[in-house]
């Protein structure tokens, strides 16, 4: 938390998604970091410490959203990590995302309310 604001960490390799995300989470008074790849998601997870991570698992590289999870749990990350995924509920059915560390699985496009009710009820 930032002056009194939660911080949400997103990580996605697609510049309209993180667009997207920014312009939500800045009118609803949150504050956003954004990254577009794993390498960058972790000099912006040391330097801003989120309260919440939402992340797309296929990026650019291969397993670069896994890298990036279990990187976080080096660093003995709290933060709940949300996968953002154009393949979303089909995943979760296929994928047992919590052997992850992962929080959960969001589906691609994300409306506003569900993104907004998700933050609601993870972060109060």
């Amino acid at each position: 938390m930032q002056d009194g604001k939660y911080v949400i960490l997103c990580v996605d390799d697609d510049e309209d998604i993180l667009f997207v995300l920014k312009q939500i989470l800045e009118a609803n008074d949150y504050i956003y970091a954004g990254a577009a790849s794993g390498e960058e998601g972790l000099k912006a997870y040391d330097e801003t410490s989120p309260d919440l991570i939402i992340l797309d698992l296929m990026m650019e590289e291969v397993d670069a959203g896994t890298s990036f999870v279990k990187e976080l749990k080096l660093r003995n990350n709290t933060a709940p990590i949300f996968l953002l995924s154009s393949v979303g509920d089909s995943m979760a059915e296929m994928v047992d995302y919590s052997d992850l560390g992962l929080a959960g699985v969001l589906q691609k496009p994300i409306s506003s309310e569900q993104l907004l009710s998700l933050l609601k009820n993870k972060l109060g």
